[in-house]
């Protein structure tokens, strides 16, 4: 499914203000290859068939140091974002397919980035960026159970930028800070 296409489906109340739910928020991923920031955000490919669980990791990134007379210090020296997906396996389904093609399985480097957004769909806010497709499992599981799948996305190059979803987004017309500004 295509965002533009879950999104008709949706009102956004910028002013929204309550519980959310993890189902509240839609990961959506650029097909093309290596991620061209020419593609507009509302053809970026959701990642839901078939996906049970979607955890979004902020892992911060820290050095310890011990210091005469104040004692141990840790300092925050970045954030490495990342979202582990863990589901079965749809055949058919273009984000699935995308990060289980032979290209992305088996790829290196540039090969297998592209860009993201994720955003709360209550309200639209949330982040872009650029991340690795990496695959840790194409298809696992006991004879007549579902094929389970094992995708990690990890943070490549600058930290994501501020993102707020609105109809219509083109990359000309989004919301964010500069790129590598911290959130």
């Amino acid at each position: 499914m295509k965002l533009m296409e879950l999104m008709e489906t949706h009102k956004l109340d910028p002013k929204y203000e309550g519980w959310v739910t993890n189902d509240d928020y839609v990961l959506a991923i650029d097909l093309s290859p290596g991620g061209t920031p020419e593609t507009d955000i509302g053809e970026y490919a959701v990642v839901e068939m078939g996906i049970s669980g979607l955890d979004s990791q902020m892992n911060p990134v820290t050095q310890d140091k011990q210091y005469i007379r104040s004692g141990q210090n840790t300092m925050k020296t970045g954030t490495q974002r990342s979202f582990t997906l863990s589901g079965d396996r749809y055949v058919g389904d273009e984000a699935q397919d995308y990060c289980l093609s032979h290209r992305m399985k088996y790829g290196t480097g540039n090969g297998v980035v592209t860009n993201y957004v994720y955003f709360n769909i209550l309200n639209g806010v949330g982040e872009k960026g650029q991340v690795s497709i990496i695959v840790n499992s194409d298809g696992s599981g006991n004879a007549g159970e579902s094929s389970a799948v094992d995708i990690e996305f990890k943070k490549i190059g600058s930290n994501p930028t501020e993102y707020t979803y609105s109809a219509g987004n083109s990359p000309a017309e989004e919301s964010g800070t500069e790129e590598g500004q911290e959130l």
